[in-house]
């Protein structure tokens, strides 16, 4: 079984080059740290679940809600991201909550009625953010008027920047990413608020993965994070370092959607 590798969260088409000399320092930290047969390059093109439910998984970074959720019983947190971008660091990062710049809103409230934009139903930071947070002011009645599934948070911003849609909670490292790359694609938006803080999207092995490759997986991460050479391709992704993580750090994202149940909220309506 050839090992593969998939760093797909963040891998924007602009950012490409960054991602692979990323990984091209992650494999060869996890080479020194007795890793055998390590993929040289990231596989791409496939959908995400089939790469995190794969048993020839070496590595991968996920989603939170998934790691909790449907492929609870896939994944392996080892380690969390710390992002430098607004909304986000310390290895934790929030959902913001994006309107046109010329629209009335004030609040979260302001938008009852109106229609949204959400990349998934199983998005931590495109759904389930957002849906706690409507949870609150809803008083468990519908709240918008259209949920739009746009299936990606860059077609979630078109949707609101072409008035197909009024607001959406997208990644903060995915909107300063996609500022970074494609300035035009974030002119005429603001950010009406921000979501709660929640773990940042951690890199992960397979579940089943035996203790000794798994211990060295996290050694050879660690220090390519640490490695000066990757400085530049880091910077890139906006990337400081990553901080050590388990499962159990995502029981949040948990109790963010139990607690949206609870108010009589359980989809984003």
């Amino acid at each position: 079984m050839t090992p593969i590798a998939a760093l797909t969260m963040y891998d924007l088409p602009e950012l490409r080059a960054a991602t692979d000399a990323w990984w091209a320092t992650i494999a060869r930290h996890l080479a020194r740290a007795g890793i055998a047969d390590v993929p040289q390059a990231l596989t791409r093109g496939r959908p995400v679940a089939d790469n995190w439910r794969n048993p020839a998984l070496l590595l991968t970074q996920t989603c939170g809600y998934p790691l909790t959720h449907d492929h609870a019983g896939d994944l392996m947190a080892i380690a969390v991201p710390d992002y430098r971008a607004e909304g986000c660091g310390g290895g934790l990062y929030r959902s913001a909550f994006v309107v046109r710049a010329d629209d009335p809103a004030a609040s979260l409230a302001d938008l009852r009625g109106r229609r949204v934009a959400a990349n998934g139903p199983d998005s931590q930071s495109g759904c389930n953010a957002l849906r706690i947070a409507v949870a609150m002011i809803a008083g468990s009645d519908r709240f918008f008027s259209e949920v739009h599934w746009s299936g990606a948070h860059r077609l979630s911003l078109a949707m609101v920047r072409d008035g197909q849609a009024d607001i959406a909670a997208i990644d903060g490292v995915t909107f300063a990413l996609v500022g970074d790359a494609a300035p035009q694609e974030v002119e005429g938006l603001r950010v009406l608020d921000w979501s709660a803080a929640t773990p940042a999207l951690p890199y992960a092995v397979r579940l089943e993965l035996d203790r000794t490759t798994g211990a060295r997986v996290t050694q050879g991460l660690m220090s390519a994070a640490a490695d000066p050479d990757a400085a530049a391709a880091r910077d890139a992704l906006r990337l400081n370092g990553l901080l050590p993580a388990r499962n159990s750090n995502y029981k949040v994202m948990v109790q963010m959607r139990e607690a949206a149940e609870e108010h009589g909220y359980p989809v984003l309506a």
